[in-house]
């Protein structure tokens, strides 16, 4: 049974589709029966440009536990990324002439 729920992100970034890189604004994502990927059921994500009308898209299938650890790690990356981003750019500004800061 398909269930047809489809949650919405509203996001800003790139894609790399078939045909190069795309702009994205938005990701429609459900937990439903994959197209390709062997599982009964998957969360799948397209990504898209809605703007422009959604007709290209990149899509994931991913199992329920590589999705859970999919999400782990962006906010493990995001939490580390942020914090050595925000050292570097301390370190730098301590560095800069006075004039600069």
């Amino acid at each position: 049974m398909l269930s047809y729920i489809v949650k919405k992100a509203a996001l800003a970034g790139s894609a790399k589709g078939p045909n190069g890189w795309m702009t994205i604004d938005t990701a429609n994502i459900y937990y439903d029966h994959p197209y390709h990927a062997p599982f009964d059921h998957a969360l799948n994500i397209d990504f898209i440009n809605e703007a422009n009308g959604g007709r290209e898209r990149v899509a994931l299938e991913l199992s329920a536990s590589a999705a859970r650890e999919l999400v782990a790690q962006i906010l493990a990356a995001l939490e580390t990324g942020e914090k050595e981003h925000a050292l570097a750019g301390a370190a730098a500004d301590e560095d800069a002439p006075a004039y600069l800061t």
